[in-house]
């Protein structure tokens, strides 16, 4: 089976080309607003417009309300949503059932315990999980995700999967093929791997690390 990819934190419509181009199955919009890579909707819903439909649009939130959710789905500019947050399994239900929408549960990753507890608590709401590194305590100014930090993969190696996963956290053109290797992800995601400064996509990397994954 091949790996597919998925790029986050697209906001401009050179880096959406570049990902639509490479083959990308997932396209990720960041829609919260202390993220440099945040995008509204109203810019969300016109780049959107004509991304074909075997790709996956993902929206990324974290703990948002029912009236965010609300703007940002209601003239279908979103095919699934990501949820970077404190979401509990209840809502997650609650989300799906007001959305209608496949929900991925980013989960924080700091050992292979936070895994095996993800797998635990949300196998019966989530439809899929996404592994992120989880931020040091004492970070200053880190994001729910996209801060560039990858995680011990072994965390993830002989674990019983109960739901589809993607890979994320700190993945770049350096280091996809070993973390693949490492882990067995057949879906990987990257933010600021593929960012020529902070927020910033560039298309050449982008074009790249999917190049790589299409190698894998």
């Amino acid at each position: 089976m091949a790996v597919v990819a998925k790029i986050c934190g697209i906001r401009t419509r050179e880096a959406l080309d570049a990902a639509i181009a490479g083959r990308a199955r997932y396209v990720g919009f960041v829609c919260y607003p202390p993220s440099p890579r945040h995008i509204d909707f109203h810019d969300l819903e016109e780049l959107v417009a004509d991304v074909p439909a075997h790709v996956i649009r993902v929206g990324l939130f974290v703990d948002p309300d029912d009236d965010t959710l609300g703007e940002y789905v209601e003239d279908g500019a979103l095919d699934m949503l990501q949820l970077a947050g404190e979401e509990t399994p209840r809502r997650i239900g609650k989300i799906k059932e007001a959305t209608g929408l496949p929900v991925m549960k980013q989960v924080r990753v700091a050992s292979r315990a936070d895994v095996e507890a993800a797998i635990e608590t949300y196998a019966g709401s989530a439809d899929r999980l996404l592994f992120d590194a989880a931020p040091a305590p004492d970070a200053v100014g880190a994001l729910p995700g996209g801060n560039g930090l990858p995680f011990d993969w072994r965390a993830l190696q002989d674990v019983k999967m109960t739901l589809p996963w993607m890979l994320s956290g700190g993945l770049s053109l350096a280091n996809v093929a070993d973390a693949v290797r490492a882990t067995s992800a057949k879906a990987v995601d990257v933010s600021s791997g593929v960012e020529s400064s902070r927020g910033v996509k560039s298309p050449d990397m982008i074009r790249a690390f999917l190049s790589a994954v299409a190698r894998l």
